[in-house]
């Protein structure tokens, strides 16, 4: 402790410096769909099938803005039954084979079940430390779903359990309920968690936390951010990077690896199934 004065610059910089090396190194992959094994898109419009991005242009993106509800549309259905998520792709063909009534996995009789047998059925995985069960009961106690009476508290609570336990969506909704909600101060909360679901491979919060580093002029960073979002399929984080190289922020070596990482991406989460479910919402529009 006495020698501390002497490299205390030293260390704060190292301690950034293996910060950094863990917040920009590259991201888990993608979990797959149980059932057809592709890669769960964030956002289920990246899978409509429209040309790669180029130097100039990213179409998903353009298709995006034009059709912002499409974009809002979710990309999976959670099963409490047996705590399984399947891409909205393969339950629009479950529901088109005829199946809708029952679970695809363990076949249970979905329609007949109550709130109460739905939460039990929740329960029992959540009792068995499943994160993302915990961070679907949490959201259920926030927004007051399934019967359950609104508890903020108790939303967060289990929020922070499955944040514990490794839950990308948990970090992040703690992250907006510390910027957002809770007592001024709590942005290095904010922060942490906003980081942490990066880590976890969460790369809207990953896109956002450059549009962060970018608002503080910190170009650099917001690159680097911009593009493991990108290689990871998202449109916006391409987008973002074309602006930034026709500023010269980016370089055309980052631009061209990027885009070949971003249409990989995007081609791998792509199937006739989710290009078919997306489809029943742009025909009726």
């Amino acid at each position: 402790m006495n020698h501390w004065p002497k490299h205390k610059k030293e260390c704060k910089q190292r301690a950034a410096e293996l910060h950094d090396e863990a917040l920009f190194k590259d991201p888990p992959a993608k979990e797959d769909c149980p059932i057809c094994f592709l890669p769960m898109p964030a956002k289920l419009i990246s899978c409509i099938m429209l040309p790669p991005a180029t130097i100039s242009s990213v179409p998903i993106h353009d298709f995006a803005e034009a059709n912002e509800e499409l974009a809002g549309k979710a990309t999976e259905v959670y099963y409490p039954c047996c705590g399984k998520s399947i891409c909205r792709g393969c339950e629009y063909s479950f529901v088109e084979s005829g199946n809708e009534e029952t679970c695809p996995f363990c076949k249970s009789d979905r329609m007949s079940k109550t709130d109460a047998e739905n939460v039990e059925d929740l329960m029992k995985r959540v009792e068995a430390n499943d994160a993302f069960s915990i961070y679907v009961l949490g959201s259920y106690y926030y927004h007051g779903d399934l019967g359950l009476q609104q508890d903020w508290a108790r939303a967060m609570e289990l929020w922070k359990q499955a944040a514990d336990l490794g839950s990308s969506k948990a970090h992040c909704q703690l992250g907006i309920s510390c910027s957002e909600y809770e007592k001024e101060g709590d942005s290095k909360k904010a922060e942490f968690h906003y980081e942490a679901a990066a880590m976890a491979g969460d790369e809207v919060v990953r896109l956002n936390l450059g549009c962060m580093e970018a608002q503080s002029g910190n170009m650099g960073r917001a690159v680097k951010h911009w593009t493991i979002a990108a290689s990871a399929g998202n449109y916006t984080a391409m987008h973002y990077l074309l602006i930034a190289f026709n500023q010269s922020v980016a370089s055309r070596a980052t631009i061209d690896s990027s885009l070949r990482a971003y249409n990989n991406s995007c081609a791998e989460m792509r199937s006739d199934a989710r290009e078919a479910f997306m489809g029943m919402f742009m025909v009726n529009n």
